[in-house]
C-alpha cells in the first residue's frame, strides 16, 4: 500500500483551505503545506488539520511546488491548490488506488471549475486534465505560472473529479485578466513580438466567437456569455500592453514588478515570461 503525502502552498487562503485540506480527510498520510508570509489565519488553519508546516520566500509557483514536494515524507505526491477539493469519487479512486500497487509513475485528474456559484461544462473549461498524483523522484513542476507536472513516463488516469473554485465575482475574475495579461504581455515583448495592432482588433471577437460557439460556451447559459466576452477582454488588454511596452509606457495599468494572482500568492515577473503550459481559461 503506497503512502502518500499531499502538498500545498499557501498565502493568505483562509477563505479556501479549510475546504482543501477537510477534503483530504482519511487520503493523505501527510500533509505538507508551505506558505509564503501570509497574513491571514492560513498558518492557524494548516496547524490546526495536523499539516507540517514550512515557510518558503515566493519565486514563482513550480519552484513553490517543487520545494513542498521535497519536504515530502512519501515517494508519492498529490498536489492540490487551495481553492479546490477532493470530490467523493475521487477520494473512492485514491483509496482504491492505495490499495494497489500503482502501474505508473502518475495520474491525471479531470478538473472542473465552479465560476458565478455553477459548474461550467463547455467554454472551453471542462475536461481540464492534470497530472496531479506523482513519484517524486519521476516528475517535477514546470512553468513560472500555470505550472504542470512533467513525468518521465506516460500517466494513468484516476476516475472523480478535482473541484476548482475559482471566482466568485465578474470583478475578481477581472482582476485576474488584469493580472495575467500583463505578464503575458510582458513575454511577448520580451519574445520579440513585434505585431499587436492587428491582434488586438481582430483576435477579440474570434475568441468570443471560439469561447461561446465552437467550445460550446452557449450551453453553460448566462456563465457562457461571461465567459466569452472576458475571454475577448483578455486578448484585447493583452495586445493593448504589448502596444503601450513598445511605445515605452506602462503594461501593467498600476501593476509593477510583483503582482497578486488570483490564489493570492504575488507573480515576480521576469523577461523569461510565464509558463510552459497553456493557461487555462478559467485564470484569463
Amino acid at each position: 500500500m503506497p503512502r502518500l503525502t499531499a502538498i500545498l502552498i499557501s498565502h493568505n487562503e483562509e477563505k479556501n483551505l479549510p475546504r482543501a485540506l477537510a477534503s483530504l480527510e482519511g487520503i493523505a498520510d501527510e500533509i505538507v503545506v508551505v506558505d509564503s508570509g501570509s497574513t491571514d489565519r492560513s498558518v492557524e488553519i494548516a496547524t490546526k488539520h495536523g499539516a507540517r508546516l514550512f515557510t518558503n520566500a515566493f519565486v514563482d509557483f513550480a519552484e513553490q511546488k517543487n520545494y513542498a514536494a521535497a519536504q515530502a515524507a512519501s515517494a508519492w505526491v498529490l498536489s492540490l491548490d487551495c481553492d479546490e477539493a477532493l470530490s467523493p469519487e475521487l477520494r473512492e479512486s485514491l483509496l482504491e488506488w492505495k490499495q494497489g500497487e500503482p502501474e505508473h509513475v502518475g495520474y491525471e485528474v479531470t478538473r472542473i471549475t465552479q465560476f458565478l456559484g455553477g459548474w461550467i461544462w463547455h467554454s472551453g473549461w471542462y475536461p481540464d486534465r492534470l497530472v496531479r498524483l506523482y513519484l517524486r523522484d519521476r516528475g517535477q513542476f514546470s512553468g513560472k505560472v500555470h505550472e504542470n507536472v512533467r513525468l518521465d513516463g506516460p500517466p494513468g488516469r484516476l476516475a472523480g473529479h478535482l473541484y476548482h473554485f475559482t471566482a466568485s465575482s465578474i470583478p475578481e475574475q477581472a482582476a485576474k485578466i488584469d493580472t495575467y495579461t500583463s505578464i503575458a504581455a510582458q513575454e511577448l515583448f520580451h519574445g520579440g513580438h513585434k505585431s499587436w495592432r492587428a491582434q488586438m482588433l481582430l483576435l477579440p471577437p474570434w475568441n468570443l466567437f471560439q469561447s461561446l460557439v465552437v467550445r460550446l460556451g452557449f450551453l453553460d447559459g448566462y456563465r457562457g456569455l461571461i465567459i466569452a466576452r472576458l475571454a475577448a477582454r483578455s486578448v484585447f488588454l493583452k495586445y493593448r500592453k504589448l502596444g503601450a511596452l513598445q511605445s515605452g509606457g506602462s503594461h501593467g495599468e498600476g501593476h509593477g514588478a510583483a503582482a497578486s494572482s488570483g490564489s493570492g500568492h504575488p507573480l515576480r515577473v521576469s523577461r523569461e515570461g510565464t509558463s510552459e503550459r497553456p493557461q487555462h481559461p478559467s485564470d484569463q
